[in-house]
């Protein structure tokens, strides 16, 4: 049998040239793969047990004493497509995991989100930099960071589906944008708020010359596509400048999306459609009911109100 180095360089290169699969998932899978190889050197006195039952138990075990749950779980997934693609090659005969239960419960962690007040907060610093750039580079970047931001709060997408977006994927006549989702799903999102997308119209206005039609939308001073570092990295300056200067991501802009749209009663599938959640119960993460929103719903709506009592007998 080839050494599990070298098996582990041609399950990759599959996933790269036959799967197509995204760069951070290849890169996900080489992470958790050469841990279990090296787990494996350490541990084993024959490295060609890996692919054993016991080692994995154990290493299933040594898992769960290092990280959290959801992070195990990533980790099995990754050794599971790995060990299937060594029965579908015949590099092994029977697959271990077929033999092996495991069960694990993650804790429930509600989305962090940005209070809307926080927001309004960044949009007017951000809008008063606009207004008061003394400089051409930095009229430019703030226009940049402020259509960015912008598009991230009015439509709930992914930082990494937001950097993909081509100049091509935007329709300025409807305010239609094609997003490139995960597992090479696409999608169309639509940006109702008009004061969103009039940043979007000027971001492009003022950067035609620099955005090339089949090229990335949203780049750098150099007409390179932005990384998603670049954008945490903006998202912290400006939140330094707010008075509480809080943490913002690009994901809690997401889950402020997705939350205050369940908040205003909108279907959940609807917010699952626009997120591009494949399954419902992804979205249902969203449906924890805020203390302001469970006191609004049992002083308004609960039949109690309604009930006429007649005391006088």
């Amino acid at each position: 049998m080839k050494s599990l180095k070298t098996i582990i360089i041609e399950y990759l290169n599959c996933c790269q040239y036959q799967k197509q699969l995204s760069p951070k998932t290849i890169t996900a899978y080489q992470r958790d793969l050469i841990q279990y190889k090296k787990y494996i050197e350490n541990s084993c006195h024959n490295k060609k047990m890996f692919y054993e039952k016991h080692s994995l138990e154990d290493y299933l075990r040594y898992c769960h004493s290092q990280y959290q749950p959801k992070t195990v779980k990533r980790k099995i997934a990754s050794l599971k497509a790995f060990f299937k693609y060594m029965i579908i090659n015949d590099i092994i005969d029977k697959n271990p995991w077929d033999k092996i239960q495991y069960h694990f419960k993650e804790a429930f962690i509600i989305p962090k989100t940005i209070p809307l007040h926080i927001v309004e907060e960044l949009y007017t610093i951000m809008y008063s930099l606009k207004n008061t750039s003394i400089s051409k580079f930095k009229y430019m970047q703030i226009t940049r960071d402020i259509a960015v931001c912008e598009l991230l709060f009015s439509t709930g997408i992914r930082i990494s589906e937001l950097i993909g977006i081509n100049t091509s994927d935007v329709d300025f006549f409807t305010h239609d944008i094609l997003i490139h989702g995960k597992g090479s799903k696409e999608r169309i999102v639509h940006v109702g708020c008009n004061d969103s997308f009039n940043a979007i119209v000027d971001y492009y206005t003022l950067y035609s010359s620099v955005i090339t039609t089949s090229g990335p939308f949203f780049v750098n001073t150099s007409g390179n596509r932005i990384s998603d570092q670049s954008v945490r990295r903006m998202l912290q300056k400006y939140a330094k400048s707010l008075p509480s200067s809080p943490h913002i991501t690009p994901h809690m802009f997401r889950h402020t999306f997705a939350t205050e749209l369940i908040e205003a009663d909108v279907d959940i599938r609807y917010i699952q459609k626009m997120l591009g959640h494949s399954s419902i119960h992804t979205t249902e993460i969203y449906t924890h009911v805020s203390l302001a929103k469970q006191r609004e719903i049992l002083e308004s709506k609960h039949p109690r109100n309604n009930l006429k009592i007649i005391s006088d007998r």
